[in-house]
């Protein structure tokens, strides 16, 4: 970023902090902070809000309706934002707003009376438990560069369901070896137990010795499961890298990538038998309802609870 950037940028927070709804909002995004709520998170309604002040300039909270929020939306619209890019914003603001009630400082939520913006209903595809096998089952492609890394990589990705962040969040010492579980940190730092199967297991005892190897000849040591040829941890966007260039080797689609792998987890759970509840502690949703849109519900499901508990199927 040039330094004009940078002055252009600082210019625009301070000014939006200089107004009532400014204010509130750097004390809001201060409040997520406190209750460890993800980076990722943050940073979204951070932007979005910024915006928001931005677009409702000096006026109260008395000052702003639905109307006003609609007035907002139209505008990210104009600037040519997609449909969930404004759908996210106007979550943000309805957020603000809850906030600002649990505090005292507004009675009513109007984000609450503008519509979300309709989103296109699309399940991504999720390789069916034959293809994940073969990836598993065979070696690795010639373009693995680190190969025994890279297949307990997939191991717990598919095998635990974790997401890239936790994935590269795991130190040695979570391990749980006699257990056959790993501590994972998750979102706003929950923590949870997730078991590993067999072929995880192998996976582990076959990358344990290359790692230690890499850290030897580097000189270097590290908490870190996961590292890279120098020594470094593995970062979530070289594991995006790495398991699309396998998936592409191996014969999958190019739009794979880590989180596929974690909806293939809970999906073939789910076909194969698996409680929603379960699922949903492995994966560590606190609402189940998170659960039931994650996890794919397949007609093969569907069709074999019905035969096996309708009694007129019987």
């Amino acid at each position: 970023m040039t330094q004009i950037a940078i002055a252009v940028a600082r210019k625009k927070s301070t000014h939006s902090r200089d107004t009532i709804v400014g204010r509130a909002v750097a004390d809001f995004l201060s409040h997520l902070r406190e209750r460890n709520a993800s980076p990722h998170t943050i940073k979204a309604y951070s932007g979005d809000l910024e915006e928001f002040s931005a677009y409702v300039k000096a006026r109260d909270w008395s000052e702003i309706d639905h109307l006003v929020i609609r007035g907002f939306l139209s505008c990210l619209y104009e600037k040519g934002l997609s449909k969930t890019s404004v759908a996210r914003s106007l979550a943000a603001v309805r957020s603000l707003y809850r906030w600002l009630a649990q505090v005292g400082v507004v009675e009513q939520n109007p984000a609450k009376l503008v519509a979300t913006p309709r989103l296109p209903k699309k399940l991504p595809r999720v390789p069916t438990i034959e293809e994940m096998n073969s990836v598993l089952d065979g070696q690795m492609p010639e373009t693995a560069s680190f190969p025994e890394r890279d297949r307990l990589m997939l191991e717990l990705l598919y095998g635990c369901g974790i997401r890239n962040s936790e994935l590269t969040g795991i130190n040695l010492d979570d391990i749980r070896l006699s257990a056959e579980a790993i501590l994972i940190r998750g979102k706003g730092k929950k923590e949870r137990y997730v078991p590993f199967g067999e072929s995880a297991k192998n996976a582990l005892a076959r990358y344990l010795p290359e790692r230690q190897k890499i850290l030897a000849e580097s000189r270097k040591t590290s908490s870190a499961l996961l590292i890279n040829q120098r020594g470094g941890r593995l970062t979530t966007r070289s594991v995006g890298r790495i398991i699309k260039t396998i998936a592409v080797a191996k014969g999958l689609s190019p739009d794979v990538h880590p989180h596929t792998l974690r909806h293939a987890f809970g999906t073939h759970m789910l076909e194969e038998g698996a409680d929603l509840r379960a699922i949903q502690e492995l994966l560590g949703h606190e609402r189940l309802a998170t659960t039931q849109r994650y996890t794919q519900l397949s007609m093969k499901h569907v069709l074999a609870v019905y035969d096996q508990t309708h009694p007129r199927a019987k």
